[in-house]
C-alpha cells in the first residue's frame, strides 16, 4: 500500500483496500467465467447472487426485520428527496421535516411539490450547527411521517440517537448508515447514497416497510414507484451492477471486522482522537456544537484563510489528501468513515499538533 494515500474525501470516499484488490480482479474474470463483472448480464445466475447475498448481508449487520423490503435503486439520494413524498404524501396530506442542513433543505423544497410541509425545527439561522433535542420541535398530529437526515456531511452535525416521536419516521442515512447500530423497525423508509459507507457513487439504497408500498398514487411513473422495484426485486430494469457489487464486497469486509457493533467502537476512537486535538487549543476552530459533533465529517477551521491554505498544502504533500472544507464554510474537513483507518487519523493529529506549533496564530 506504499502508494496510497489517506483519503479524508466527503464522498465518493475511501474504501477497504481489500475490497478495491478483490474488484480488480473481478473486473477481469468474475468468478471464471471468461467475462469482467461489468460485461455479465444483469439477469445472469452469477450476477442475481451477488444481488442475493448482498441483500442477506445487509439484512443481517442491520437487522432488517422480514417485513421491510430491500431496493437498489439508481439516481442518487436526491432523487428520494422527490421519490418519498411522491410515494408517501398526495393531496391533502402533510409531512414534518427537521431542516439540519443543505440535504434536508433540498429535501423540503422537493416535498413541498407534493404536500403541505411543517418544517417543525430548522438550525439554518444558527449555521446549521447543531441537531434538535427532544421537546425542541412539535410534530404536526396530522403529519404523515418525521424526516430527518441522520448526518450532516457539510457542517458535521449528527443526531446521538433516533428522533422520539409517535409518527413515523423517514431518514436520509447517506452518511452514517452501517456506523452505529440503529433499531430499523422503528423507520417507515430508509435511504443512503452509496459512495460514503456502502460502496461507490452509482447505487441508492432503500429500505422500506412493505405496507407503505400500497400508498403510492396511481399516477405515479412506473419508473418512480418503490413498487414497480420491490415487486422486481430491484430487476425492473438494468440496476446499477458494479456499484452493487461492491456494495456487496464492503458487506463482506464489515461482518469480517465484527459487524456494526465492532466498526461503531472504531468510529468512535477515531472521532475522540481528532476531537480531542482540535480541543486542546483554540488554534482549530470546529463548526458543530459540541453535543451535536458528527463521527463521520469533522469540519474545522484555522485562525486565518492563509494558514489553512498552507495547512492543505503541507497536509497533501504528506499523504494527508482531501481535506480541503466545503466551499459554503471553508477551512478544513476530516470524513472519517467506516473503511477509514486510525492510522490516518493518528497522522493527521500529528501533522495538526506539528503545524499549530510551527505556525502561530497571527
Amino acid at each position: 500500500m506504499a502508494d496510497r494515500v489517506f483519503n479524508f474525501n466527503p464522498g465518493p470516499a475511501t474504501l477497504p483496500y481489500e475490497v478495491l484488490q478483490q474488484a480488480g480482479r473481478d473486473v477481469v474474470n468474475f468468478k471464471n467465467t471468461g467475462m469482467g463483472l461489468i460485461e455479465i448480464s444483469h439477469r445472469s445466475k452469477e450476477f442475481i447472487a451477488v444481488c442475493q447475498e448482498t441483500e442477506t448481508n445487509l439484512r443481517e449487520l442491520m437487522g432488517i426485520p422480514a417485513n421491510y423490503k430491500v431496493l437498489f435503486l439508481q439516481g442518487g439520494a436526491s432523487s428520494q428527496f422527490f421519490m418519498v413524498p411522491m410515494n408517501l404524501l398526495g393531496p391533502g396530506k402533510k409531512a414534518a421535516y427537521l431542516n439540519t442542513g443543505v440535504w434536508s433543505k433540498k429535501a423540503i423544497k422537493e416535498a413541498k411539490l407534493f404536500g403541505a410541509i411543517d418544517v417543525a425545527y430548522s438550525s439554518e439561522e444558527l449555521g446549521f450547527r447543531r441537531v434538535p433535542r427532544s421537546g425542541e420541535y412539535k410534530v404536526a398530529d396530522d403529519a404523515e411521517y418525521l424526516y430527518y437526515v441522520s448526518n450532516n456531511t457539510i457542517y458535521g452535525t449528527q443526531f446521538p440517537d433516533v428522533p422520539q416521536s409517535d409518527k413515523m419516521l423517514v431518514s436520509d442515512m447517506s452518511s452514517d448508515i452501517l456506523s452505529r447500530p440503529i433499531d430499523v423497525s422503528k423507520f417507515g423508509l430508509i435511504f443512503a447514497g452509496a459512495q460514503k459507507n456502502l460502496g461507490p457513487a452509482g447505487v441508492t439504497l432503500v429500505i422500506i416497510r412493505e405496507d407503505l408500498l400500497e400508498r403510492s398514487p396511481a399516477n405515479i411513473p412506473t419508473m418512480l414507484a418503490y413498487k414497480t422495484h420491490a415487486e422486481k426485486e430491484s430487476m425492473f430494469n438494468t440496476p446499477p451492477c458494479f456499484a452493487i457489487y461492491i456494495m456487496g464486497e464492503v458487506l463482506k469486509w464489515l461482518k469480517k471486522l465484527g459487524g456494526v457493533d465492532a466498526v461503531a467502537k472504531m468510529n468512535a476512537e477515531k472521532a475522540s482522537r481528532l476531537y480531542a486535538a482540535m480541543d486542546a487549543s483554540d488554534y482549530y476552530r470546529g463548526h458543530a456544537d459540541k453535543d451535536s459533533r458528527s463521527l463521520m465529517n469533522v469540519p474545522f477551521n484555522l485562525p486565518t484563510k492563509e494558514l489553512e491554505a498552507k495547512f492543505l498544502a503541507e497536509a497533501t504533500a504528506l499523504g494527508l489528501c482531501g481535506l480541503k472544507g466545503h466551499r459554503s464554510l471553508g477551512g478544513c474537513r476530516a470524513s472519517i468513515y467506516n473503511a477509514f483507518p486510525l492510522e490516518g487519523v493518528v497522522k493527521l493529529t500529528e501533522f495538526m499538533a506539528d503545524f499549530a506549533a510551527k505556525n502561530p496564530a497571527p
